[in-house]
């Protein structure tokens, strides 16, 4: 009995010292892309981008780290997400409600392709999703912005111009709710 009473007496102060241990817990990882949300509602739809920030960094962008021609993620680390609580109209193409990856793929002249695809959950190629909606779009000449960045301009109850701008360029993008 008193062995017993020993054995559970030291079961039970070991199991306390583990319990009231201080836990060591992994520090977050620093990214050198940090993640980024922008969220805004366009009459009663919400619009909902997560999305990693990379920065410029003295490095030639569009043409040389983004190829022209290539599909890219618009964005770093995992694959850009636009979130839509209702069907939306983007440059005048009808798009369902949903989740989708965001893909863009730069021309050296001309238009570009914002391209929206089934979501991908892991890894960040282009040819691991399905294309839902292609659409030209102009880019145009802007100031120096260092870290990528997404913004919402000219709101009104019914539309807003999603602003995609990085280095020298910014990329409109004409978002139209029915509600």
């Amino acid at each position: 009995m008193m062995k017993r009473l020993l054995l559970i007496s030291g079961f039970l102060f070991c199991a306390t010292l583990y319990l009231m241990a201080p836990t060591v817990q992994a520090q977050p990882e620093v990214r050198a892309s940090p993640a980024a949300k922008v969220s805004q509602t366009i009459g009663t739809t919400v619009v909902d981008i997560s999305y990693s920030r990379p920065g410029v960094k003295g490095r030639q962008i569009f043409g040389d780290l983004v190829p022209w021609g290539q599909p890219w993620r618009a964005g770093a680390n995992e694959p850009t997400t636009f979130t839509y609580s209702n069907d939306v109209v983007i440059q005048g193409q009808p798009l369902e409600a949903g989740t989708y990856n965001f893909f863009v793929r730069p021309a050296e002249s001309g238009d570009w392709e914002a391209i929206f695809t089934t979501e991908v959950r892991w890894g960040t190629q282009f040819d691991q999703a399905e294309p839902v909606l292609t659409v030209n779009v102009t880019p145009q000449d802007a100031p120096a912005q260092e870290w990528l960045i997404y913004r919402f301009e000219n709101l009104s109850p019914t539309s807003a111009d999603l602003i995609l701008h990085w280095a020298d360029k910014q990329l409109p993008i004409t978002i139209q709710v029915g509600n």
